[in-house]
């Protein structure tokens, strides 16, 4: 039986924390394997963590444990985090630029500018290109990039069809002039990813 996949969360949602921490080692175990089919890798140092409901549970519940700031953070948690999850005829995705050599990172992101607005997933006839979140400015005016973005990718009915189509070969490139890469997804990501539709 088709079970629509949840498009939101909210305070119910949110254990209380003394049982998040008995059941936090199995969540973690459930979640890391949701996550294994979600990320995807384009070039050197790019990363896309396709996000969806059972990602964000985790991130919120992981804040609150790890801060510990009670009542009064969940409201801020569930504000940073409940609009990344997928909304029904959409993707979404945190794009990390990921340098590990803290001296050369500057030198890359300042040559990134406006990398988050020249993505696109592409199957068949289709292209579906990322639109960046406006919650913040994360390209300033000297031309550096932010290392972490958060993207939507808007589908029409169609595009879904042709998404969820089994075999359907789906590539996701980054078409930046300083940083031209392509990725394949894997079958078995694109499962995952279809699976966000409502």
């Amino acid at each position: 039986m088709y079970m629509a996949p949840k498009t939101d969360i909210t305070r119910a949602d949110i254990l209380p924390m003394e049982e998040f921490v008995k059941l936090r080692k199995d969540k973690r175990a459930e979640v890391v394997a949701v996550k294994k089919n979600r990320r995807v890798g384009v070039g050197p140092f790019c990363t896309f963590y396709f996000e969806n409901y059972a990602t964000m549970w985790w991130q919120i519940h992981e804040m609150l444990f790890i801060e510990k700031g009670g009542e009064e953070q969940v409201a801020d948690e569930l504000a940073a985090y409940a609009p990344l999850i997928p909304k029904g005829r959409e993707l979404v995705a945190t794009f990390m630029i990921e340098v590990d050599d803290a001296k050369r990172r500057p030198a890359v992101l300042a040559q990134l500018t406006n990398i988050d607005q020249m993505i696109v997933l592409e199957f068949g006839p289709h292209k579906v290109r990322a639109v960046p979140e406006d919650d913040a400015e994360r390209n300033r005016e000297d031309g550096k990039t932010s290392a972490v973005h958060f993207l939507r990718f808007p589908f029409t009915a169609e595009q879904v069809a042709a998404f969820r189509a089994p075999g359907t070969r789906v590539l996701l490139a980054i078409e930046h002039p300083n940083y031209g890469h392509i990725a394949v997804l894997p079958d078995a990501v694109r499962d995952s990813l279809a699976a966000d539709f409502a």
